[in-house]
Parts: structure tokens; C-alpha cells; sequence
């Protein structure tokens, strides 16, 4: 981690949403999801989050050796976001608790404020991570 990863980072990053970001897209095997609106589904958007606050450290980090996994996430989904529409996602690292990062959140889709929340975030060795799921892998396979 460099010194640079302070609280106080801000970014944001806007995403076009197509139809291959909705509902029926998130689980095509399940029959219950392929009747649901066409809109953007919460599971996309939770990734689109996760994918703004990675975008928002990845400059403090020794990339790509080190890396951020998702450990908590706490948002609303409070408006619908149909195909076509623009989510921008704004993202603000509120604390650094050794290799801890906390970030509030919100994002837009231009009409609506469709999501609020808190996300943390936990610095990893890419390479012993690998090697603990690899570990993890073999004994599951036993």
C-alpha cells in the first residue's frame, strides 16, 4: 500500500446499463428471474459498486500484486433503472484501518438516486491469496 491510500479519496465512474445487465441476465437458469421487469438488476449493480471503489484505490496499491476483495456491503436499491440509462456511482474511502478501507457510496441513473450505502473493502497479497484457494480447493476436493 502506498502512502497515498488516505481517507478522503474520492471517485466516480459512470456506466451505461444494457439489457445484458438486467434482471433475466443475472441468473438465466432460474425461470422465476426471466419474468421479472427488464431493469437494472441489484446483483449487477452491487458489482458495478464494488467495481467503482476497486477504480478508486487501485492508484494507492502496488497493482496488480495487490488488490482489494469485497468483506461487507450495506446498500439500498431505491429506484428502478431501466436498460439505456447511465448509472454514475460516486464513491468517497472514509477510513483506512490497516489493510481495512471503508467507503460510502451512492449512485444515480440521471432521474433517480438509486442506491446509498457503505462498503468495506480488504487489502490482499494476490499471490498468498491464490495459494489459500488453492489450499482451500484441494481439501474440498478430498
Amino acid at each position: 500500500m502506498k502512502p497515498s491510500l488516505q481517507a478522503g479519496i474520492e471517485h466516480s465512474f459512470t456506466f451505461r446499463v444494457s439489457a445484458s445487465k438486467t434482471v433475466a441476465a443475472l441468473y438465466p437458469e432460474s425461470p422465476e428471474f426471466q419474468v421479472m421487469p427488464e431493469v437494472f438488476a441489484t446483483g449487477f449493480m452491487v458489482g458495478l459498486l464494488e467495481w467503482v471503489c476497486i477504480q478508486a484505490v487501485n492508484p494507492h496499491l502496488d497493482w496488480p500484486e495487490e488488490q482489494t476483495v469485497g468483506t461487507q456491503i450495506n446498500v439500498s436499491h431505491l429506484a428502478a433503472t431501466p436498460p439505456g440509462l447511465e448509472v454514475t456511482v460516486k464513491v468517497r474511502l472514509t477510513g483506512v484501518d490497516g489493510r481495512r478501507l471503508m467507503f460510502e457510496l451512492e449512485a444515480g441513473d440521471g432521474v433517480d438516486i438509486i442506491s446509498r450505502g457503505t462498503h468495506e473493502r480488504f487489502v490482499i497479497n494476490r499471490t498468498k491469496f491464490a495459494e489459500r484457494i488453492g489450499h482451500k480447493a484441494a481439501k474440498a476436493a478430498k
